[in-house]
């Protein structure tokens, strides 16, 4: 087997430095500030872009008139969008809901998993979303070092320095998981994201080849080390799974609540926009640009708000359900260990 493998973190697997920025912003940057620079951004472009308009935005209206079809296709798509997205929101809640057996077999399914995990515990598992994952990480890194001092007595020195390295790489992605998820609050980002960063999947396939490969030689004491091991690690892929399916419930439900928190004033901006503005209003110029381009530029942007705010909130869902959609030892990023793999 060798030696080489997979870099633990997500922001490690990542190659080149645009794309570890690319999913810094996509992951941890805060949706509310991402929205707000966006919105800034866009209201710029829109001022460079009147800055060199050579068709004044005051005599078009005289004719045409922009605005007016502007603002009707943002109040229909207000209504629509916002609609739509408390919909589906509502829609993934309800599958918390439904009748009393139904609700029980979902607690007899949380606390059976409960029980299997507390053997390898030691103790009663935790509540907390966060605590529950350093307790299994911690598990699977005891299971490690035991592995680990059942194969010290093993005369292959060869399967010894494989086992050496596996436990030295899993001590330490377990050790620096276990001291970001500490303090780790659930309804943040932060669970998922440190969550993510221990790579149980590979460990899985690492333990399972090991013990494949040496399994003439290992005695049944080993085999049940490995065995204890690889089990702690299965136990991982399940739990983060929920949790990360319980993070993006709770991400919709606050979508929902800001697209409304946002939606009500700039529909408001929109609805007035399209009733007061007209070729009239706000004469004179600031920074040489017409006023009506800042009121105007200004009424777009605001009234673009919610769609910025939906496109942020469901740009880092995405990303996450990308990098997980596989459970336990499957590979579906492009990697250069075909050749180790295969």
């Amino acid at each position: 087997m060798r030696d080489s493998q997979p870099s633990d973190t997500i922001k490690e697997r990542v190659g080149s430095q645009w794309s570890r920025f690319r999913l810094a912003l996509q992951l941890d940057a805060g949706r509310l500030s991402l929205t707000a620079i966006g919105s800034v951004v866009f209201f710029v472009f829109l001022m460079m872009l009147a800055a060199a308009d050579a068709t004044p935005l005051r005599a078009a209206m005289s004719s045409k008139d922009p605005v007016e079809t502007t603002m009707q296709a943002y109040v229909g798509s207000l209504i629509t969008g916002v609609t739509l997205v408390v919909t589906i929101s509502q829609l993934v809640i309800s599958q918390e809901n439904g009748p009393l057996g139904d609700q029980r077999d979902r607690m007899k399914g949380a606390l059976t998993f409960r029980r299997d995990v507390e053997p390898f515990l030691g103790t009663t598992s935790p509540p907390e979303p966060s605590s529950f994952l350093r307790a299994l990480i911690d598990a699977s890194q005891k299971k490690a070092a035991d592995l680990k001092d059942v194969i010290a007595n093993d005369r292959d020195s060869e399967l010894q320095g494989h086992i050496s390295r596996f436990v030295e790489s899993l001590t330490q992605n377990a050790e620096a998981v276990n001291n970001e998820l500490e303090g780790a609050q659930f309804g943040r980002y932060q669970v998922v994201k440190f969550g993510l960063d221990f790579n149980y999947s590979w460990k899985i396939y690492q333990a399972r080849r090991l013990r494949d490969e040496h399994t003439d030689q290992l005695s049944d004491d080993e085999k049940q080390a490995f065995d204890d091991l690889i089990e702690v690690l299965t136990f991982f892929g399940p739990a983060r799974e929920h949790i990360k399916t319980l993070f993006f419930e709770w991400e919709l439900i606050e979508l929902s609540r800001y697209m409304i928190y946002a939606s009500i004033p700039a529909l408001g901006v929109a609805v007035a926009t399209l009733a007061f503005l007209d070729p009239g209003s706000f004469p004179g110029t600031t920074l040489r640009i017409d006023n009506m381009y800042w009121v105007f530029n200004g009424a777009v942007t605001l009234t673009t708000v919610p769609f910025l705010l939906l496109a942020t909130y469901i740009l880092r869902l995405v990303t996450i359900a990308r990098r997980t959609l596989a459970i336990g030892p499957f590979i579906l990023r492009e990697t250069g260990r075909a050749d180790e793999i295969g």
